[in-house]
């Protein structure tokens, strides 16, 4: 950008206010208060959002003030920052099929620092829109407190202090201090900058960083937060309450619990409410900050980054993160948490499956790299033929604005393909034969047996190619959509939740029950039996030590019914790879499970009749189906991807069969490819229900589009 663009742009904001701060905005009203968390601030979402394709550029760090000072600048770093900002790179970038950029706009230098690259980001998204593409702005949540300061001294008492006798940084860059993100002054002052966006940046979404970051337990050593905690507690419960909860009633001298070394079971009550706090806490700012956006601007997104996604991490105990409440209060979550698709050396099969089902049953987008990074083009390609099939109408972020230009011919052609077959992608619902359960509080209050077996029991359903959902405790209330209930080791489970699956299994549903399932309540107190006894037709050992959270019973599994279902109870999930105490089930321990055949026997036995989707036994377990339903437009949509492409790169003529609904009869199904084969139509036949059909090819990636009437 130019020196006089430059000027002309920081000239007309100081004309109209856009860079002052203090009091000089006026905002309206926190609407904090009057909107219900429970039913979120973002139940109203824009109305472009799930209606158009989301490809994702972004350059939010690429300027030269954060970059100077961080101290990884290029020599060219001026050139390269006036290039992102070119006619004819952003040109490149709507040839390429970009459809959104998130741009550098707060950092956390504040306003006055960050005001000259907050006027060239003003000219950024004026270019990106009159191109057709929409604009993120990025708001970071760190605070540069060198100029910061500077500009706002009193933000001293913002900074979480000192905790264990280090500065609480933003991992190994010193000058990011963290704060205190629910203290009111951060609060108004991040309320500024939303608004400073919204009204003259023109932006169609406001990206909120490190959300992961906010809440951990080294945020909480703060005084306000402290204090904040125990009126948490005195309004969460009445006197009697806490006694039965905690053992007393004063809390006036309770802290913020800050372990040292890492924990493997979490039964302290005032731990479990610290966790329930912080994740109320988050819930509480995005609902804030999300209502603020709304009465600005009611076609503005908002995503926020938890960043771990299903991925093995306690994200509740861990960052204050619990997802079902958090969706409600934003539009798309971001995630960060590695797992790029690949097979490894040791068989293990990588994805973000988990974290794509999380945000699909709870309706949401997820954001993440699509291995943009990865020198390996097929895996750039595996990448984004993941999110196609298991992400919703976006294929991730494929790049900064620079390297864009850079792509190869093959995502080239992966962008291209999800853009001219959008109308496959939108407006989809899956089909679901098995629903896995993800219970907050046993997945909060253990990081050992449960954390395995979830993890692993996903794994299963993946690689076996079960059509297959993951809900959380909310969801219990409604499974008429599914077969088959699958519980690995959710031990807590309360009163009214197990009486959901009591009924679900009472009306014909098949349950399938591993290790301590329901043997606690959902404040991890343990039962004397199995509180699902009466389900699974055996009981707990009375003589084992209740503190005792180890025990595995020495039994085959047992196959039983009750009502009119099915249920299966299988003493353990045995992992092929021994995951250490109180570390995070992360995937380089996600090898199928040893007894991974007697799980799939189990499912399917509980299932009464064959999977939605099935293949042949010898096709590879690394290779995923995932089947999706457009009832507006009578289709079905199975997607094939191959992860296992680097030894198999080819897999040809895969018979299918693909179960079809009621009523419906087939008239034709399509064969689509983004791997250079055309689309061609496939022969097909119906036996009992189901439609067969033979998948020509599989590279990377297919899709099989079922038409009915």
């Amino acid at each position: 950008m130019s020196a006089m663009n430059r000027r002309d742009f920081i000239a007309a904001g100081i004309a109209t206010g856009v860079y002052s701060t203090g009091s000089g905005l006026t905002l309206p009203p926190s609407q904090a208060q009057a909107a219900s968390l429970g039913r979120g601030a973002a139940n109203l979402a824009p109305s472009w959002l799930g209606k158009e394709p989301m490809v994702v550029v972004g350059c939010w760090d690429q300027f030269p003030l954060f970059q100077q000072r961080r101290g990884t600048d290029p020599v060219l770093l001026e050139q390269l920052y006036e290039k992102q900002s070119q006619e004819q790179t952003i040109k490149q970038l709507k040839d390429a099929g970009v459809t959104l950029g998130i741009i550098h706009f707060f950092k956390g230098f504040g306003l006055v620092a960050e005001r000259e690259h907050m006027a060239d980001a003003r000219l950024l998204s004026k270019r990106l829109k009159d191109n057709g593409i929409r604009v993120g702005l990025y708001v970071g949540a760190s605070i540069m407190y060198e100029t910061f300061l500077v500009e706002k001294p009193e933000a001293k008492e913002w900074l979480v202090p000192d905790f264990m006798g280090k500065p609480v940084y933003y991992y190994d860059q010193t000058f990011r201090r963290l704060v205190y993100f629910m203290h009111p002054g951060y609060r108004e002052y991040i309320r500024q900058v939303v608004t400073l966006g919204v009204e003259h940046f023109n932006a169609d979404l406001i990206h909120f960083d490190n959300t992961a970051l906010i809440a951990a337990v080294r945020i909480m050593q703060h005084p306000m937060a402290i204090q904040d905690f125990r009126k948490y507690l005195a309004a969460k419960y009445t006197s009697q309450q806490l006694k039965e909860r905690i053992g007393f009633a004063d809390v006036r001298y309770v802290e913020c619990p800050y372990p040292e070394t890492p924990l493997s079971q979490i039964n302290d009550p005032v731990y479990q409410e610290f966790a329930d706090f912080r994740c109320h806490l988050v819930d509480s700012y995005f609902n804030e900050m999300t209502s603020l956006i709304r009465s600005l601007n009611p076609q503005v997104a908002v995503d926020c980054n938890p960043h771990s996604g299903i991925s093995g991490i306690n994200t509740i105990w861990d960052e204050g993160i619990r997802y079902p409440s958090l969706s409600r209060q934003v539009d798309v979550m971001w995630t960060e948490e590695g797992d790029d698709p690949t097979v490894t050396p040791d068989g293990v099969l990588v994805s973000r499956i988990r974290t794509f089902k999380e945000a699909t049953i709870l309706k949401k987008r997820v954001f993440c790299s699509t291995g943009n990074g990865a020198s390996d083009i097929n895996a750039v390609t595996l990448s984004m033929a993941e999110g196609m099939a298991y992400n919703r109408q976006c294929l991730g972020d494929v790049g900064g604005f620079l390297s864009v230009s850079n792509l190869a011919p093959q995502p080239r052609a992966y962008i291209q393909f999800f853009r001219e077959n959008f109308g496959l992608y939108r407006d989809v619902e899956n089909v679901a034969d098995v629903a896995l359960l993800y219970s907050d509080s046993t997945m909060a209050w253990n990081n050992d047996r449960p954390a395995v077996s979830f993890m692993l029991a996903g794994q299963m359903l993946i690689q076996d190619r079960i059509p297959f959902d993951i809900v959380f405790s909310e969801h219990l209330q409604d499974l008429s959509k599914y077969r088959v209930l699958f519980l690995a080791d959710q031990e807590c489970l309360s009163e009214p939740e197990m009486d959901s699956i009591r009924n679900f299994v009472r009306n014909g549903g098949g349950l399938v029950a591993t290790g301590h399932t329901s043997l606690y309540t959902n404040q991890r107190k343990r039962r004397p039996d199995f509180g699902l006894r009466d389900c699974f037709g055996v009981s707990f050992p009375a003589q084992v030590d209740f503190a005792s959270s180890d025990v595995t019973l020495k039994m085959e599994p047992l196959r039983t019914e009750f009502g009119k279902g099915r249920v299966v109870y299988i003493p353990a999930i045995e992992p092929a790879i021994e995951k250490p105490t109180a570390v995070p089930m992360r995937s380089q321990y996600w090898k199928l499970a040893r007894n991974n055949a007697q799980l799939m026997a189990a499912t399917l036995w509980a299932m009464r009749g064959d999977p939605s989707v099935q293949t042949a036994p010898s096709l590879s377990p690394f290779v995923t189906m995932e089947l999706l339903q457009q009832k507006s437009e009578n289709k079905m949509i199975l997607h094939a991807v191959n992860y296992g492409y680097a030894n198999h790169s080819s897999i040809r003529d895969i018979a299918v069969s693909v179960a079809v609904p009621s009523g419906k009869n087939v008239t034709s199904v399509r064969f689509l490819t983004p791997d250079g084969r055309k689309s061609e139509s496939l022969s097909h036949r119906m036996e009992s229900r189901a439609v067969r059909f033979v998948i020509p090819e599989l590279n990377t990636y297919s899709l099989a589009v079922i038409e009915m009437s």
